[in-house]
């Protein structure tokens, strides 16, 4: 569903409107929380800033962005916080267009979770994590598109399009994949539709997209942020986490969810100590490699120690627990939301609609009847395997990090936070051997339930495309990674916006 409205010229408010959604190269970049500001001193109107957005996803409808675009709801809601009074409109987010990731609830809109069977399911609340957001005065514009059901990294989705070629399409190359599974948030976000956006992560899914789209997000610590409203793979991994096209928009958007005290500060470079683990900097492509060793240059000269650190046997521990928790709890968790919609589909009506074959194979063959891939191309029962990685694997994979933290007292881990820059958006994007590739770095900490954050540290010399960089700090250190985040934007600057 796609509501329409009628386009005029957009004035000098829009113009306005337009010079704050579209980040001038070289500058530092506008924000939600700079737009929120000129809305409530009266220089902007929220439908400007709306007008503005729809505008720019209308010209990015070749990239597949959205599932639904609530045009008409958006300015109704903007027109509301204009004509009302001064104080009702001075929230965090007063007036300013945001975009949520389709597996997210919001009231009165299609929430599909990317897949055919769930069209006609259209939720009666917000999700908790929405309607804080809205409570501080955002303004849904739409529904993003994802990877079906939340299950990939490369957004490369068939069932819901705008554009002529299937998939959501990358803000920098339209050629490139948009990573995933928040594809459609990230890359609205690079090509400057919106200044932020909400989605989900279960073992890279808001910041891989980032990394692929040159935004910056947070995986925060899990249960940090409400879980309910929101389609689910593993209670065990999943959760919501903010998207921006900067940190300034990651630390309010974080603010306005969990009621943090006080707005966080840029943390001192000088003497931050970042530990590197040889296996997450293994496999980068040469134009990673070049970004993320001249970012390391730049940290080092502004006084970051770098501490080379073991961490035995991650690969292993961590194999252990991944797909066991999220294949096995995925079913659980999937039909109990399922019937809580009251759409009466059940979980084999669901996947045999699936329209993305890397998804409808893994529902089929491993979730629904609860199997996990074993030796030589078998697969075994999940159960003994799943309750292995919650009693033992991940307790120790929790304590490693622990351990590692403590014992080179490290503000966080620093690494590239995929080896390698956006892979072409084709039907290939989503095969195994790259979903493994792409989640290389992200899993070991979605699995330990850390915090992750990722900032975009340049483009590659010889593809143009982004890459990203990632902090995981230790548990509960949020808002901590993110005042680091604030001071390493101050360094590293923005990225110019997609030609």
């Amino acid at each position: 569903m796609t509501t329409m409205i009628l386009r005029a010229p957009l004035g000098a408010a829009a113009v306005l409107a337009a010079s704050l959604v579209h980040a001038a190269a070289g500058d530092a970049p506008a924000s939600a929380a700079a737009a929120a500001t000129a809305v409530c001193a009266g220089q902007a109107k929220s439908e400007a800033l709306v007008a503005a957005s729809v505008a720019r996803a209308r010209q990015a409808a070749g990239l597949n962005l959205f599932v639904t675009l609530d045009e008409s709801g958006a300015l109704e809601a903007a027109r509301a916080i204009d004509a009302g009074p001064k104080a009702g409109r001075c929230g965090a987010l007063a007036g300013v267009p945001i975009v949520v990731k389709d597996n997210i609830e919001v009231a009165g809109l299609p929430s599909t979770g990317g897949t055919p069977a769930l069209k006609g399911y259209v939720p009666r609340a917000d999700a908790p994590v929405v309607a804080r957001l809205r409570a501080a005065g955002a303004i849904v514009l739409g529904k993003t598109n994802m990877h079906e059901l939340a299950f990939g990294i490369s957004g490369f989705n068939p069932a819901y399009n705008t554009g002529a070629e299937p998939g959501v399409r990358n803000a920098y190359d339209p050629s490139r994949a948009a990573g995933g599974s928040s594809a459609g948030n990230a890359a609205a976000i690079g090509a400057r539709v919106v200044f932020a956006g909400l989605g989900t992560d279960t073992g890279g899914s808001v910041r891989v997209p980032c990394a692929f789209n040159g935004c910056a997000s947070l995986r925060p610590t899990v249960g940090r942020y409400p879980a309910a409203g929101i389609l689910p793979i593993s209670h065990t991994r999943d959760t919501a986490g903010p998207m921006a096209l900067g940190m300034a928009d990651v630390e309010l958007l974080d603010r306005v969810v969990t009621g943090a005290k006080g707005k966080a500060a840029p943390a001192p470079l000088k003497g931050l100590r970042l530990g590197r683990v040889k296996d997450m900097l293994a496999h980068m492509d040469a134009d990673t490699q070049a970004v993320f060793d001249a970012a390391q240059a730049r940290l080092a000269g502004a006084g970051v120690v770098f501490v080379d650190v073991e961490m035995p046997k991650l690969a292993e521990i961590n194999g252990a627990i991944g797909f066991p928790l999220a294949l096995y709890e995925a079913y659980d968790d999937v039909v109990a939301y399922l019937k809580r919609t009251g759409t009466g589909i059940g979980i084999e009506q669901m996947a045999a609609q699936i329209a993305s074959p890397d998804v409808k194979g893994t529902y089929q063959g491993l979730v629904i009847p609860r199997k996990l891939p074993g030796p030589d191309n078998t697969v075994v029962d999940a159960r003994p395997v799943y309750e292995a990685a919650l009693k033992t694997a991940r307790p120790a994979l929790r304590k490693l990090y622990r351990d590692t933290f403590a014992r080179h007292r490290l503000d966080a881990l620093v690494f590239p936070t995929v080896p390698q820059v956006a892979m072409p958006a084709n039907a290939e994007s989503s095969s195994v051997a790259n979903f493994v590739a792409v989640i290389q770095n992200t899993d070991p900490g979605s699995n330990a339930g850390v915090p992750g954050l990722q900032l975009p540290i340049g483009l590659g010399a010889t593809s143009r495309l982004p890459v990203g960089l990632e902090l995981d700090g230790p548990a509960g250190s949020d808002r901590r990674l993110i005042s680091i985040g604030l001071a390493m934007e101050r360094l590293f600057g923005p990225l110019p916006p997609p030609r």
